[in-house]
Parts: structure tokens; C-alpha cells; sequence
């Protein structure tokens, strides 16, 4: 078996194609095929489902996809060892968040100790997240509920209740708290499905007997926050996560408490990171100022 072969089989799996994988290692599509054709007959398997439009990975694939996850991981992480201080001054970490203004206060205190890094931050709900660190597209994430299981380190930012919230000029605007059952009487504006803040509410409103029927679903939280801001119902996030905004008015839920925990996480095997563990140390000294 041929590292070369296996890179190649790698690339193409995350690419999703012949084409991409070859432009990611810098070699012709030809070469790319020919060294997953030559691995694929010297072991008499079949990797990859192959027609005109895109390229899939057999159940075979899958399972080496698993092991070359870990096997170049690995490798990275000894490159890291070895050019430690390169890394820190010229890395380039990825994180995926569900509320990016949680890292606000984190990401200033890093850039000032590695100004060279470089910090890549996109959003996402809480599958987005979990499915980013497994296949190694995000090193670290943040989201509202910490997953239970050992393959991830975790740092817990805060935790808050969530709460309603309408525009200013709404009938409700007034109104300090309502109860779950008042609030279901108007348009609500939720988040989408594989939210946790959504999935946690309709938790709670089975719990105490309430049907929630979504008027609008958006997909990400800023997009119900313009909804919302427009007149066009209530909408629902944890105070941690509500910011100041002049056009929206906040709502406390009376109801039994229901709690958001925002976390910061990355894969367990992959906490060894010289950025990872740089950026956790960060925000561990941070939370214990």
C-alpha cells in the first residue's frame, strides 16, 4: 500500500470529486484516478461509486475514509510538533459557530497574543457544528448545548434561559413576561429544524401540553432576528444570545426555567493541536479572570 495512494483516495473522498481533489494536491485528474484505479485493484475493492454528475463513497470507502480521517490527522499533528512555533505564528484555525458574538471577547484576546494566525469563523446550528468537527472541516466549535459522549473536550462559556422577543412597535412590546400558552396564540418565527434553541422549546411546550406551530421557519438566527424586527411575530433565543438591539423588545417566559449552555468544543483526538489548545487556553484564562 502506497501513501500516495492513500492521499489520493483521501482527497477525493473530501472533495467529492476527481476534479477538486486534483487541484487540492496539484496534479493532474489523470494521475488522481490512476492512483485510486491502482489501489482499488491491488486490494480487489471498490471505493467509490462513480457516474457522470458526482462521485460517492461505498460503504468500503466510508470505513477507510475513517481511518485516513485519523491517519493524515495524525500526521498534521506531528508537523505541528515540529514546526510548533511556525504554527503559532502562521496557522490557520477554523471554528464553526452557532452564535459567533460569544467568541467576541475570546477572538480579541487571541489575536493579540498570535496576531498571525490566521481565524476563519462561519455559522451554523448544532448539527452543522457536530458534523463540521467530525469531518475535520471546523477545529473548533461553539454551540448552545453541550453533546454528551467522549469524543469531545469542551469549555463552557455560559448558560442562560431562553426567551421570547418581539419588535418594538408589536402588541406584545409592553408586556414583560407571558406565559409559553399566550405566546402560541401569535405567528411565531423559529429557527430550523437541527436547532437546539428550537428543539429545547418544543421540549418544553410538549412538556407542559402546548402545541407550537411555526407561522415562519428561517434558517439561522440573524434571519429570525429581521423577521422579527419587521413585525411579523415572535421570536425565540436565549439571553445570552439576544445583543442591542433598538428594534426588538426582550420577553420572559413564565415556565419552568429551560436552560442554554454555549460551549466552546473540539474533537477530543484533535485537542493537541497547537492552535486548539492555544485558542482553549486562551478562553479558559479569560473565563477565570
Amino acid at each position: 500500500m502506497r501513501y500516495v495512494q492513500l492521499r489520493a483516495f483521501h482527497q477525493v473522498a473530501i472533495s467529492g470529486g476527481f476534479s477538486r481533489a486534483a487541484e487540492a494536491l496539484f496534479l493532474t485528474q489523470p494521475a488522481i484516478s490512476d492512483q485510486v484505479r491502482k489501489l482499488e485493484e491491488e486490494y480487489d475493492v471498490l471505493l467509490f461509486n462513480r457516474n457522470k454528475k458526482q462521485v460517492t463513497l461505498t460503504a468500503q470507502g466510508k470505513r477507510l475514509l475513517e481511518i485516513t480521517h485519523r491517519m493524515f490527522e495524525t500526521e498534521q499533528q506531528a508537523l505541528e510538533l515540529l514546526t510548533e512555533s511556525r504554527a503559532l505564528r502562521s496557522g490557520t484555525l477554523r471554528i464553526v459557530a452557532d452564535a459567533a458574538h460569544h467568541l467576541l471577547h475570546i477572538l480579541g484576546a487571541f489575536r493579540a497574543r498570535y496576531p498571525g494566525v490566521q481565524v476563519s469563523v462561519r455559522s451554523g446550528n448544532t448539527e452543522t457544528v457536530i458534523s463540521s468537527l467530525y469531518s475535520y472541516e471546523a477545529d473548533i466549535g461553539v454551540l448552545g448545548e453541550v453533546p454528551t459522549g467522549r469524543d469531545f473536550e469542551m469549555l463552557k462559556l455560559n448558560s442562560t434561559p431562553i426567551i421570547a422577543f418581539v419588535s418594538g412597535d408589536h402588541p406584545l412590546a409592553s408586556r414583560k413576561s407571558l406565559t409559553l400558552q399566550q405566546l402560541a396564540q401569535e405567528p411565531l418565527v423559529t429557527r430550523e429544524r437541527g436547532s437546539k434553541t428550537r428543539k429545547k422549546l418544543e421540549d418544553l411546550a410538549a412538556a407542559l401540553n402546548i402545541e407550537l406551530k411555526p407561522a415562519i421557519e428561517a434558517e439561522g438566527r440573524e434571519a429570525v432576528r429581521e423577521i422579527v424586527a419587521s413585525g411579523a411575530g415572535v421570536g425565540f433565543v436565549s439571553a445570552a444570545e439576544f445583543g442591542h438591539d433598538t428594534r426588538l423588545v426582550p420577553i420572559s417566559i413564565e415556565a419552568p426555567e429551560t436552560l442554554m449552555d454555549e460551549a466552546l468544543i473540539c474533537l477530543r483526538e484533535r485537542s493537541g493541536g497547537k492552535l486548539v489548545r492555544a485558542f482553549l487556553d486562551t478562553a479558559r484564562s479569560m473565563s477565570n479572570d
